[in-house]
């Protein structure tokens, strides 16, 4: 069979070795995360086999204001916390998260390790809620911007009649 770069089979993505990252806002979200929309080339879409051992959780509890996510379960059980109600995860369940509208996590609470599939929108800029932080982060080409949610200061612009700067 020949090789081509957009295509991976599952013997070439079970050799990858990925990568262990942990949260920078929480020590227990640790997870293995093997890029697969990297390896094809992809450019604005995120595509990532992530693995999570019993008791950990995939990330902070978040919002992204701009960006949209999905989660796809592939092996293992769980549970997603989404708008601070927790729903039981299983293989074969998916969640979609519309941008500005589903604050969520995902923690395996079963006792095999927890196999999702994450898609994720990269824009090159958005902005995130860490709700139980009480943190905001703002991603942008030059690099993210964390800053407490109590400082933030909410201006509504008085604009001249009939501008639109």
């Amino acid at each position: 069979m020949k090789s081509i770069p957009w295509l991976l089979k599952a013997q070439d993505i079970d050799k990858m070795s990925g990568k262990t990252k942990t949260h920078f806002l929480n020590p227990n979200a640790v997870r293995l995360s093997k890029s697969l929309g990297d390896a094809v080339g992809l450019k604005h879409l995120g595509v990532h086999r992530v693995e999570l051992e019993p008791g950990r959780e995939a990330t902070e509890y978040h919002m992204h204001w701009h960006e949209e996510e999905c989660v796809f379960v592939l092996a293992g059980s769980g549970e997603a916390m989404i708008n601070g109600e927790v729903f039981p995860l299983g293989c074969g369940d998916f969640i979609g998260l519309p941008a500005g509208q589903a604050a969520h996590s995902v923690v395996n609470t079963g006792s095999e390790i927890l196999v999702l599939l994450v898609f994720g929108q990269r824009l090159p800029q958005d902005v995130a809620d860490y709700p139980q932080q009480r943190k905001r982060i703002y991603r942008h080409v030059a690099g993210w911007d964390l800053v407490d949610m109590d400082a933030i200061e909410s201006i509504q612009p008085t604009l001249p009649r009939g501008s639109d700067d």
